[in-house]
């Protein structure tokens, strides 16, 4: 034998040998498993197992309102989202979804377009925006005054911020296209969220889907769309806490009853804050 083939020999056996001694020479042989993604529903988005078609209606919500939930990117890849319910509830075209953190006129031209119509809203708490219900009721009663002469000034279009509070904080602040239109706020007193499987600072804080359904029974006036919209939110929930999630109360509700947890701020503004959440004054992001 060739000095070559002895030391490949060689190599060969003591590599043998480490592999032995090491415990992981049965294993380096094994086959490796792809793991495969279960299959998913194509209406609702959710693993076939747990499919939530049933709770959808059977035939897509007749609206006139245009939906565009302007999502940021993190909320794609999370397993509990509500945008899918809900666009999987509405005609195709009625609920435009737009991923991204920053939007301009030329990178989202029909955005652009939609911002810069005078009849659209856009969803978002604080100190400018108008109570969405007063302003219905406002048009409602000119019209009646108007009759035929009146021209529909609150529009097709709705604008909603998908993201935690201090992503649509963020987003709302850093895109100037978000400031062009009618900004409007849901009424803080009578809702109460029914998204228990996920944090919320406070207990007056709704999902996307339950804001989009306050919203569309108010523009729609017809109450019935909410009750629909939420069926589906609600199975999921009820679903998840089945199979051991547990309940979220929001920052509020723990702070209210002492059960607060984390350490508590030390910084004025902070303090302030909290204050305001417990009571829920000035507890938009903004």
């Amino acid at each position: 034998r060739s000095i070559a083939s002895q030391v490949e020999s060689a190599n060969c056996g003591s590599s043998s040998s480490q592999d032995d001694e090491d415990g992981f020479g049965d294993l380096r042989s094994l086959p490796v498993d792809v793991c495969e993604r279960r299959p998913t529903c194509l209406r609702c988005c959710r693993p076939q197992k747990v499919c939530l078609c049933p709770f959808l209606p059977v035939h897509p919500l007749e609206v006139s309102t245009c939906l565009y939930i302007v999502q940021h990117p993190a909320e794609e890849s999370r397993a509990l989202r509500t945008v899918p319910l809900l666009a999987a509830c509405l005609p195709p075209g009625k609920c435009k979804v737009l991923v991204g953190r920053r939007f301009n006129e030329e990178r989202n031209p029909e955005l652009a377009a939609v911002c810069r119509d005078s009849r659209t809203l856009i969803l978002y708490p604080g100190p400018d925006a108008q109570n969405l219900e007063e302003l219905v009721q406002k048009q409602d009663w000119d019209q009646d005054r108007m009759g035929e002469q009146f021209v529909r000034a609150v529009g097709p279009n709705v604008i909603i911020i998908d993201g935690t509070w201090s992503q649509a904080k963020d987003m709302f602040l850093r895109n100037t296209l978000l400031h062009q239109p009618k900004q409007v706020q849901l009424s803080r007193s009578e809702q109460t969220s029914l998204y228990v499987i996920r944090s919320q600072p406070s207990n007056i804080c709704l999902s996307t889907l339950e804001c989009a359904a306050v919203t569309l029974s108010i523009l729609e006036r017809n109450e019935a769309i909410q009750e629909v919209l939420l069926k589906p939110l609600q199975a999921l929930c009820s679903f998840q806490l089945q199979h051991g999630a547990l309940v979220h109360h929001s920052k509020e509700h723990l702070i209210r009853h002492g059960i607060y947890d984390k350490q508590m701020p030390t910084n004025k503004r902070k303090i302030k804050r909290m204050e305001n959440l417990i009571t829920n004054q000035h507890i938009c992001p903004r």
